[in-house]
């Protein structure tokens, strides 16, 4: 999962490369741990125009990490779904 980037930001500059601007699209993000891994997929995020770096504000992440948790509280080992808001 790449940085996170404050909800009132709209655009910025890229922490990774410096050359590419942010902009507004979906992402596929997966997060793993302890033999779960679980793949989120049309994740909102600020994307680099220039290399492809992956911003998820606050809100979003928690979300990620809460049903992540619960994944693998479940004893799930591998899952795939849609972002859930």
């Amino acid at each position: 999962m790449g940085p996170v980037l404050p909800p009132e930001t709209m655009s910025m500059d890229c922490v990774i490369c410096k050359n590419g601007q942010t902009r507004r699209g979906t992402a596929t993000v997966t997060l793993e741990r302890n033999g779960t891994t679980v793949v989120f997929k049309a994740v909102p995020a600020d994307i680099c125009s220039n290399c492809g770096e992956q911003y998820l504000d606050e809100t979003t992440t928690q979300r990620l990490l809460s049903q992540a948790e619960s994944a693998a509280q479940g004893g799930v080992e591998l899952e795939i779904r849609p972002y859930a808001a």
